[in-house]
């Protein structure tokens, strides 16, 4: 473990062009979301700089914006430190989560072609066989991708629009439960697409918002577990 307690192997590299600030912001984003960097966990500009490559000034930029957008606390005299979610913030978002998801579904059940649907089967195949392979990592990115395939499905430009604003913090909060909710998760996937195979937009819908529903009440049980 580095001395943030970040695994090795977990900094990202920082090679896509653009502002350096902004890549710094997209690396930490993206550590806070996979939850390399844990909830309640201590920032150091110094520390983070150092594996990241760079100074510490677009390390503090980037620390700033994560604080306006809600990812980084930052008290005063302390530090920063990675926001820890309450459990009304996590149920406010999966709820609305679950609106525009539910929606999406009845729209790709409606709308989706056959070349759509046999992308829906081979992340499912994906999906399953990185269950089996117990990699928590590859099943929360090919969750996400599952998920973000239908939106596009749907064809729907703003409802993708406003799922793009939680995806991130969906998935914040779908990693600690990825391996509980494990193979049965894609089962509620393969229901899926095979509702959205039938244009069965009642159906999609209502599997959509139980499934989103599973998650949500997952999440709330692990805290009293």
């Amino acid at each position: 473990m580095l001395s943030t307690g970040l695994p090795q192997g977990a900094v990202p590299k920082l090679e896509r062009p653009g502002p350096l600030r902004d890549r710094v912001y997209e690396a930490l984003l993206e550590l806070i979301t996979t939850r390399a960097l844990q909830p309640g966990q201590h920032l150091v500009e110094s520390e983070l700089a150092g594996h990241l490559g760079v100074s510490r000034q677009p390390v503090r930029e980037a620390l700033q914006r994560l604080n306006t957008e809600g990812w980084v606390d930052l008290r005063p005299a302390q530090g920063a430190f990675v926001h820890e979610p309450t459990e009304a913030e996590a149920d406010q978002l999966l709820t609305v989560r679950t609106l525009l998801e539910a929606e999406a579904a009845r729209l790709a059940a409606a709308n989706a072609s056959s070349a759509g649907i046999a992308a829906l089967d081979e992340l499912l195949a994906q999906g399953l066989q990185a269950v089996a392979a117990d990699d928590v990592e590859a099943a929360v990115t090919l969750n996400a991708r599952f998920h973000a395939k239908i939106m596009e499905l749907a064809g729907n430009a703003v409802l993708a629009e406003l799922a793009a604003q939680v995806d991130r913090r969906v998935r914040w909060y779908y990693t600690p439960v990825a391996r509980q909710r494990g193979q049965q998760s894609w089962i509620e996937h393969r229901d899926l697409i095979a509702a959205i195979a039938d244009r069965d937009e009642e159906r999609a819908t209502q599997l959509m918002r139980e499934h989103t529903e599973h998650t949500r009440r997952s999440y709330h049980a692990r805290a009293k577990s």
